[in-house]
């Protein structure tokens, strides 16, 4: 008992935390402090937060991310606004940003912008079409056809390939991963690693130092190193009050040869396959993509890896297209897109392709998502397409991982439901897939909660398709997971005691920012 409150205690996690919390009771009592000695203090900073408050008003933030902020400020005078120029203001660091920028205009060269697909696309449907031509004319992304997708419903599906595909490797691996944990998992892909090394594969790993905080030994890269695995850790983790810890690399991307690539929902860790129970069964989803809309998600990958000091920016990326290490034609399997968003720009890309699919739906679009932490526009758009006549669904987890973000995604039931949307929690545990699917024709599986900490805090990755063979699948999966689910009425949502509502309403004010 005392060995496991003495590891409990001493867990990373627990000890930059509470490094954190004394560098910010030590903010508010040098604020109290000089209270007592300059009279007119209180004044100045009630001065400042109004001119914070203006300032933040005009800006292009969210307007519930400047909600929550305003009444932040406006509640804790004293220390509201000097907290709001730590947390809240939307900086990056120079040379992240710097790097980012320079690596997206010089990268981009390698990414074909095939006029020819974009061209197919139009001759098949204008609306579709527009979907796309804002991925590639606005982010840069470019659509496919010579691609093939694979959708997988659960993460066993998933390891099961992907274990298959790591054995095929002969020249490269790159994997780039929020979470990792120590597992059947893990460790089944380690060993597949190491042998790869001694084979002479260059394999490389990212991964979110906060993703795996409590998760990985302290320094474990430099165990990964003397395996000979190149690693980059993103973003590390110190107790320092910075609103760039808040930004993670949330993506889960796995490249083998440049030809084969994975992403969704799926981390590496025993609950993502059901090796062991942590929220009752974990519904999860990716796709496998072969041919030559890998290349962006080696893209993505690369542009990632180049932001560390000891990375070369300037790899020769011609080397990884898909057609080097594969002989002979792709199967043409419709038209396939990946994408990737960053907080280190100013569009938010996750969220215009969701609203994008929603508003140009015609007949359906089914949603899974952990999260349901909506904005207005999000909102919007879901109850506009329910009152058109829509058919608007979306599955949430009924068994939680978060308790607190639980209660603000039920907290948005009764508005949606009132405007016709469907909702639906998946009763045998925790739903963690992110999908769209509309029309029997679009889909999108990726790694991008309908959250604010997705939409805007992070760096996610998606794939977008049309026509493709994968979204019948996720059709197919979507409909078969509905049988297990419980549908919310309105009567469920009035039934919320008045206790529940009210901090439902309080944690719902302040989530943007959460």
């Amino acid at each position: 008992m005392f060995r496991k409150l003495f590891h409990a205690l001493f867990k990373r996690a627990v000890i930059v935390g509470l490094l954190i919390l004394l560098q910010i009771l030590a903010l508010i009592f040098a604020i109290v402090k000089l209270s007592e000695y300059f009279t007119f203090l209180y004044s100045a900073l009630t001065a400042i937060n109004l001119v914070l408050i203006v300032w933040l008003i005009n800006t292009k933030n969210n307007p519930a991310y400047k909600f929550a902020w305003a009444v932040l400020i406006l509640l804790c005078p004293l220390f509201g606004g000097v907290f709001y120029i730590l947390f809240g203001i939307k900086r990056h660091t120079s040379f992240v940003k710097r790097r980012m920028k320079n690596n997206k205009y010089s990268i981009l060269q390698y990414l074909p912008q095939s006029s020819n697909a974009q061209a197919d696309l139009k001759q098949h449907c204008l609306d579709v079409c527009m979907q796309s031509s804002y991925i590639q004319d606005r982010c840069g992304f470019p659509v496919y056809r010579n691609t093939s997708v694979q959708y997988f419903g659960s993460g066993e599906e998933k390891f099961e390939y992907m274990v298959k595909e790591l054995k095929k490797a002969k020249h490269f691996i790159f994997l780039e991963y929020f979470i990792i944990n120590n597992g059947v998992m893990w460790d089944t892909i380690l060993q597949i690693l190491k042998q790869k090394v001694a084979e002479g594969v260059d394999v490389r790993l990212i991964y979110d130092d906060c993703g795996c905080m409590n998760l990985l030994p302290v320094n474990y890269h430099k165990t990964l190193e003397a395996m000979g695995i190149k690693v980059f850790v993103f973003n590390p983790f110190r107790p320092i009050l910075s609103i760039t810890m808040n930004n993670r690399d949330h993506r889960k991307i796995l490249v083998i040869d440049g030809h084969t690539a994975f992403t969704g929902g799926i981390n590496i860790a025993d609950e993502y396959i059901n090796a062991c129970e942590k929220y009752g069964h974990w519904k999860d989803a990716a796709v496998m993509l072969k041919g030559e809309a890998c290349y962006t998600l080696t893209f993505v990958f690369l542009q990632m890896w180049s932001i560390s000091e000891r990375n070369n920016p300037n790899d020769d990326l011609s080397k990884y297209m898909p057609c080097i290490y594969h002989d002979g034609p792709f199967e043409d399997d419709g038209f396939v897109q990946p994408y990737a968003d960053s907080p280190a720009d100013d569009e938010n890309v996750a969220e215009y392709v969701y609203m994008n699919m929603i508003n140009k739906a015609k007949k359906y679009v089914y949603i899974t998502t952990p999260y349901l932490i909506l904005d207005n526009e999000i909102i919007t758009a879901l109850c506009l397409a329910a009152k058109n006549g829509v058919d608007v669904r979306i599955i949430t987890p009924y068994v939680y991982d978060k308790w607190y973000v639980h209660m603000v995604t039920r907290s948005y039931y009764e508005q949606l439901v009132s405007a016709g949307v469907k909702i639906y929690e998946y009763t045998p545990g925790f739903i963690h897939s992110k999908t769209f699917v509309s029309d029997d024709e679009v889909g999108i599986v990726g790694t991008i909660n309908l959250d604010y900490r997705s939409l805007y805090m992070h760096f996610e990755c998606g794939v977008w398709m049309y026509k493709s063979k994968a979204v019948e699948q996720l059709y197919t999966d979507y409909m078969q997971t509905l049988g297990k689910c419980r549908e919310i009425t309105l009567a469920d949502c009035k039934k919320v005691s008045l206790p529940v509502r009210v901090l439902r309403g309080v944690l719902k004010g302040f989530a943007p920012i959460m």
